[in-house]
């Protein structure tokens, strides 16, 4: 092979899309598939539910092993940074290629000129200042991540190893976030007995993302399994020495409030410890460990070409290119979605799969367009061609996602966060089944669905494929839970 490789920067669920579908639709060139994790592709939902509980071993979220990778013929580059893109040359900057194979094209060591790119750098989460240098505060994105915070749930704080069983209780965590990551990360430590205090800015959990009424569903299910539901900002850390006789890292022992700790939901103070900073109304949560769920970042640090638009992920048109021969793919792309006329992003796994393929089949109807006229022949003469030359296709998928929360499950079609309306039918209170529709502009976007059957959920996700008129959509709700 000597043409020029298609590169796709992320090796996660969206990456590996992207690489299988560009095998399987055509493309017989170079194939370079760059991670910045050592691991090989992994599934990420599982991090904050069966591996942290420990019921799954890391190697079973293995989303291919290194022998069903093999027939892809990748240029596989793990333990490997991006860290530029130069748009108009197609050509990619790395960083510790660890591991690997040189690079081959006979220039300056670190750089990738390709044929076309594929971006897939998901997100990275957030964090506070210092944050990182205290013993006992995790957050919850990589696979290294769930592990190191499994083994201080699983023993009672010292740091277990892989493989190591879920279960030793007794730990009191509070978790700084309730969006969808802080309610299932705190799902499961209180099922392994753990003492778990939930901190978020919005009363109710994970209200931006179902709406209060499904929220409020949700945290009557956390208080009933004996998680305290706290609304509030951190102000910072209360440490101590790590190490008896006062050297090494400090170890957190508990989490100060800034505006009072009010519990969720009750609209009034109570509780806690005053605080020795944040003020008089500041609050102490004591805590061995905690964990830091206060949302994510797009991965595009690294892409300052000012031919790209970062803001809020990486801007793409409604084919997933964000510039001539540079695609975009899951969490970190927020592309014009053509069925709601709006720029979206969304960090759902099943979006990450689909967009893969969708940006793969675009970029190689891009070069094979390419390929067979003037303009950017030159990037393209270096690789064969893709055969048989696909059109690109707007990428319109109907949103997807679910949560796992004790044995409540949710699962959404469509739009729900950001809705204008909300209408939430409560069909069995204690058993949590409830129903929700989202609108916006008058027309309904999103519907969800807990504890209802799978056969009832799959046939809500037609009444939102695209948007439909309120009244009309409610109508066919009702007609859906009537079919049972």
């Amino acid at each position: 092979m000597t043409g020029l490789p298609i590169a796709v920067v992320g090796a996660s669920a969206a990456g590996l899309a992207a690489a299988e579908a560009l095998r399987r639709f055509g493309w017989r060139g170079p194939l370079t598939l760059i991670g910045d994790e050592p691991h090989l592709p992994y599934d990420r939902p599982p991090l904050s539910k069966q591996l942290l509980q420990g019921a799954w071993a890391p190697e079973k979220l293995l989303l291919r092993t290194a022998d069903q990778l093999a027939p892809l013929d990748l240029d596989l580059r793990l333990g490997t940074r991006a860290t530029g893109l130069d748009v108009a040359g197609r050509t990619l900057t790395l960083d510790g290629d660890v591991g690997v194979s040189p690079l081959a094209q006979g220039r300056e060591r670190g750089t990738l000129r390709c044929a076309g790119v594929i971006i897939a750098t998901g997100v990275a989460a957030r964090t506070l200042p210092g944050a990182d240098r205290i013993a006992g505060v995790h957050t919850l994105r990589t696979l290294d991540d769930a592990l190191a915070l499994r083994g201080r749930l699983a023993n009672g704080g010292t740091p277990g190893s892989e493989g190591v069983a879920a279960g030793g209780g007794g730990r009191r965590l509070v978790i700084v976030g309730n969006g969808v990551l802080g309610c299932e990360a705190a799902a499961v430590a209180r099922e392994l007995g753990h003492e778990v205090t939930l901190v978020g800015i919005e009363a109710t959990p994970m209200a931006a993302a179902v709406g209060t009424e499904v929220g409020e569903l949700l945290a009557e299910e956390h208080r009933a399994r004996g998680v305290r539901l706290l609304t509030g900002a951190v102000d910072g850390f209360e440490t101590a020495p790590a190490d008896p006789a006062g050297g090494g890292d400090r170890r957190v022992t508990a989490v100060r409030l800034a505006h009072g700790g009010t519990p969720a939901g009750e609209g009034r103070a109570s509780g806690g410890v005053a605080a020795g900073g944040g003020g008089a109304e500041g609050r102490l949560l004591p805590a061995d460990l905690v964990l830091l769920a206060i949302g994510s970042r797009p991965g595009v640090d690294w892409l300052d070409d000012p031919a790209l638009d970062t803001g809020d992920g990486l801007r793409c048109d409604a084919y997933c290119a964000a510039a001539p021969g540079v695609y975009a793919a899951g969490d970190v792309a927020r592309w014009d979605h053509p069925v709601h006329g709006r720029p979206l992003r969304f960090e759902h796994r099943m979006n990450a799969t689909e967009q893969g393929m969708a940006a793969a089949r675009n970029l190689l109807a891009e070069l094979a367009a390419e390929a067979s006229g003037p303009a950017g022949a030159t990037a393209a003469a270096g690789a064969e061609a893709a055969a048989p030359a696909p059109e690109r296709r707007p990428f319109a998928p109907v949103p997807y996602f679910w949560s796992d929360q004790y044995a409540v499950k949710l699962q959404a079609y469509g739009l729900t966060a950001g809705a204008d309306r909300v209408e939430t039918t409560v069909l069995d209170r204690a058993a949590r089944r409830a129903l929700a529709l989202y609108g916006r502009d008058r027309s309904a976007v999103g519907v969800l669905a807990a504890g209802l059957p799978p056969r009832q959920v799959r046939a809500l996700r037609a009444v939102v494929a695209a948007p439909l008129p309120w009244e009309e959509a409610r109508e066919r709700i009702a007609a859906a839970l009537a079919a049972g």
